[in-house]
């Protein structure tokens, strides 16, 4: 249990509990059904975040903005698509929808406050609703659509992506052919080039894991929770995966954007090759080896291939490929990436190289199953509401 939720448990705030206690705002059935129909329509719009798209235009679109309306009671969850220490993920419709309306499902991310909590992850989830609110409509990362709220739990809507994890198809594979490889890579630069230089955002979690495919085979990047506004500051959270990060982050020397460019490099390289550069199953020699910065290549790989790699992953990071004077364009510029058109692919004009096999729209396949979630449940009390429900007002 975290010491804070013991401190309250231990020194219990006294007030009046009759105002402490939970209470939804008022149902307006009329402003209820405006943002039914929003999400509905979500899947016939052409909506997505140009480069050159502010945050107010965003705003006034309504994508991302938090819903006062909407109840978990609207939805049915279908079935579980993952689940983590403190969120399930369901595939979800709205309740007692029309035949025409049934084809048009979600994903609905449910976290309990109680949890979020025990575990210190209010920082964590406020960075990924609030990040994902301010990236909302990229092509290429998965859009919240809205969030809502209740008494003992935060709600996420998401846009559901049939394909599964990227991680999947990768270890299908072993690993992916150069082309497929280059064009996943392409729509990755992209998401970055948004994130870093009009958002001033650093992900700080790239991995085949947080990458699903759509029916489209497009990539969507997902799980938002590690990144970070930096407002032209360095941040010294160690956050992200072992085999991942970067040696500045190993060495909590202060770190910034030029991290998603080191996890891009070993990205590229698992795609070619199957498994990341750096590995070991004791963490502390992966970090050896990260900050020694020697990759072997193999010899089968291309030299354009195995160039751009080794530009983002030096261990300098102001030597580094994407954080260099040209940013990203010096990475979009780069020989492996000749055949690329960018403005095409930003525009999806072509599907991917690998189409999921989606029977219907909501169609699980591609997910793992899942227990049942435990019916035994932990309570947010009203003292910890009238102490934690002003860190989830966002919602």
């Amino acid at each position: 249990m975290a010491a804070a939720l013991k401190n309250a448990l231990a020194h219990p705030i006294h007030s009046n509990k009759r105002n402490s206690q939970y209470r939804p705002p008022p149902i307006n059935e009329e402003q209820k059904e405006r943002e039914k129909r929003f999400v509905l329509d979500f899947q016939n719009k052409n909506i997505s975040a140009c480069p050159d798209t502010n945050t107010s235009d965003v705003k006034e679109r309504a994508l991302g903005a938090a819903s006062k309306q909407l109840r978990v009671q609207d939805f049915d969850l279908v079935k579980t698509l993952g689940t983590g220490t403190f969120a399930r993920v369901w595939l979800s419709r709205f309740r007692g929808q029309t035949s025409e309306c049934k084809s048009k499902v979600f994903a609905l991310k449910i976290l309990r406050k109680v949890d979020i909590i025990r575990l210190k992850q209010i920082e964590h989830i406020r960075n990924e609703r609030n990040t994902l609110a301010a990236v909302a409509g990229h092509p290429f990362i998965t859009t919240m659509i809205t969030s809502f709220s209740d008494k003992d739990s935060l709600y996420m809507i998401l846009d559901y992506c049939p394909g599964g994890e990227v991680f999947t198809y990768l270890r299908r594979q072993k690993k992916f052919e150069p082309e497929t490889a280059r064009f996943y890579a392409a729509e990755i630069v992209l998401i970055l080039e948004f994130l870093h230089d009009v958002k001033g955002i650093a992900y700080r979690d790239m991995k085949p894991e947080n990458i699903l495919l759509d029916a489209e085979g497009h990539v969507k990047l997902v799980d938002f929770g590690f990144a970070k506004k930096l407002l032209n500051k360095e941040t010294y959270t160690l956050c992200g995966t072992p085999e991942y990060l970067a040696p500045e982050v190993i060495r909590n020397s202060g770190h910034g954007t030029a991290v998603d460019w080191w996890a891009f490099g070993i990205l590229v390289y698992e795609f070619l090759v199957g498994q990341p550069p750096f590995w070991d199953k004791n963490p502390m020699k992966i970090y050896e080896q990260i900050c020694g910065g020697k990759i072997r290549y193999p010899q089968s790989m291309a030299p354009d291939a195995r160039d751009i790699i080794a530009g983002l992953c030096k261990v300098n990071p102001a030597q580094r490929l994407g954080n260099l004077t040209d940013g990203s364009a010096g990475v979009k510029n780069h020989p492996y990436f000749k055949t690329i058109d960018w403005d095409a692919l930003y525009h999806r004009r072509k599907k991917g190289p690998i189409l999921p096999e989606i029977k219907h729209a909501a169609d699980t396949s591609c997910f793992d199953e899942y227990e049942d979630a435990p019916e035994k449940k932990s309570v947010y009390t009203s003292d910890m509401a009238e102490k934690y429900d002003k860190e989830f007002k966002d919602f």
